[in-house]
């Protein structure tokens, strides 16, 4: 499994999930995970999995990327990572290797890779896994034929597996793809964990205090790296919402940089019904125990919202995709969820929303059925059947 992890958790925590059930399965895989998460090593890891770390990059701007380390250039830590790859790829010889939203990679440093698979490795199945929403249509579009990406899905892949519903987002449709390459996808549901354990309260949660009878909402900014302007807010929508009617817990992540959590600090410590727990592991379990979710409108976070069935006001980022946009405008057409735009005055229409929500308000709910939450499930399945193939490939070439 190749994560690039170069912006946030979410790539890490859709892999991390696809490869707990895989792990688990009745016939289990084994997994070998190739990651480029600055935090792999404080993650709790499923039992059996194999990680192999790549030097971390952080995301600049739209396809723009620096070393995390500014002592190595970027071009020195790309040509690492590509080392990684290609000697993880020769050492492992998978059968499958599954690869994360990237085609070509972070910067194209899956090419050599897919290539030498290709030519020295015949019998290993390549797959690729999208989530649904990558961009607005035409920006995609206009990447992908810049960088030859429709290319690369046509002779460097076996299949496509997409993390989403057709009925609600039709990746075909909207990213213009050409037939022979849409006969190599499945649509498998969305991702999201489902060994979670229900907990009934907070106190259970490690760094959390005893919780009162009054709602708990949870705010949330995924890894943080770009939350602070929610987060923000929300303290500021505080402000219009009376006092002790509920208790916040603002989860700012790992990756938010340090001066801004200690301004979040400085911002809650004079308010007794607000606690920050700077990171989390266990985001799923703070959802299910929730009343309500606060968050931005990353794909993994609102899966696990949507799995809870938790009301939620998703607060997507505008820049630099417009993916957040597309997915918060998406669920709140649904009636799953309040979406509240970047254009928007966003601290009158947090405390606007908060307030209705601890009133009684609910997302109109229209249709939980609509969104599949299968998506591991499927996953496996899908490398089952892959694998059977190859199985009956084997011993026909032995007749």
């Amino acid at each position: 499994m190749y994560s690039h992890d170069t912006f946030g958790l979410g790539h890490l925590r859709r892999n991390l999930a696809i490869a707990t059930h895989l792990l688990r399965r009745s016939q289990p895989f084994s997994a070998l995970l190739l990651t480029g998460s600055p935090v792999v090593e404080s993650w709790p890891m499923p039992a059996g999995l194999q990680v192999q770390a790549m030097p971390p990059v952080v995301k600049t701007g739209a396809e723009e990327y620096a070393s995390r380390d500014s002592s190595f250039s970027f071009a020195t830590v790309k040509e690492r990572r590509e080392a990684v790859i290609l000697e993880s790829v020769i050492r492992y010889r998978p059968d499958v290797f599954l690869i994360d939203h990237a085609p070509a990679g972070m910067k194209g440093e899956l090419l050599e890779a897919l290539a030498f698979i290709r030519e020295e490795m015949p019998a290993t199945r390549t797959v690729l896994g999208l989530r649904d929403i990558i961009d607005s249509a035409e920006t995609v579009r206009s990447q992908w034929r810049e960088q030859n990406v429709y290319q690369l899905l046509e002779t460097a892949y076996d299949h496509i597996l997409v993390y989403g519903s057709r009925h609600l987002f039709d990746l075909v449709r909207e990213y213009d793809i050409p037939g022979s390459i849409a006969a190599k996808i499945r649509y498998c549901g969305y991702i999201a964990r489902n060994d979670s354990k229900v907990i009934s309260t907070l106190g259970g949660f490690q760094g959390a205090s005893p919780v009162s009878r009054r709602p708990v909402v949870l705010v949330t900014a995924g890894g943080g790296g770009d939350g602070y302007p929610l987060l923000s807010a929300y303290l500021r929508a505080l402000d219009r919402i009376p006092h002790n009617v509920a208790q916040s817990i603002i989860v700012p992540g790992p990756l938010m940089a340090v001066e801004e959590q200690r301004a979040l600090e400085l911002a809650a410590a004079q308010r007794p019904d607000v606690r920050i727990i700077l990171f989390t592991t266990e985001l799923a379990e703070l959802i299910r125990s929730s009343d309500l979710v606060v968050s931005m409108a990353g794909y993994n976070t609102t899966a696990e919202i949507l799995v809870a069935k938790k009301p939620a006001i998703l607060v997507p980022r505008g820049a630099p995709r417009m993916e957040q946009r597309l997915r918060a405008t998406l669920l709140s057409n649904l009636g799953l969820a309040w979406a509240i735009q970047p254009e928007e005055d966003l601290v009158t229409r947090l405390a606007d929303l908060v307030l209705g929500a601890l009133a009684g308000a609910k997302p109109p709910r229209n249709d939980w059925n609509a969104v599949d939450l299968g998506g591991v499930h499927r996953v496996g399945s899908t490398l089952d059947d892959l694998l059977g193939i190859n199985r009956m490939s084997a011993i026909g070439a032995t007749l």
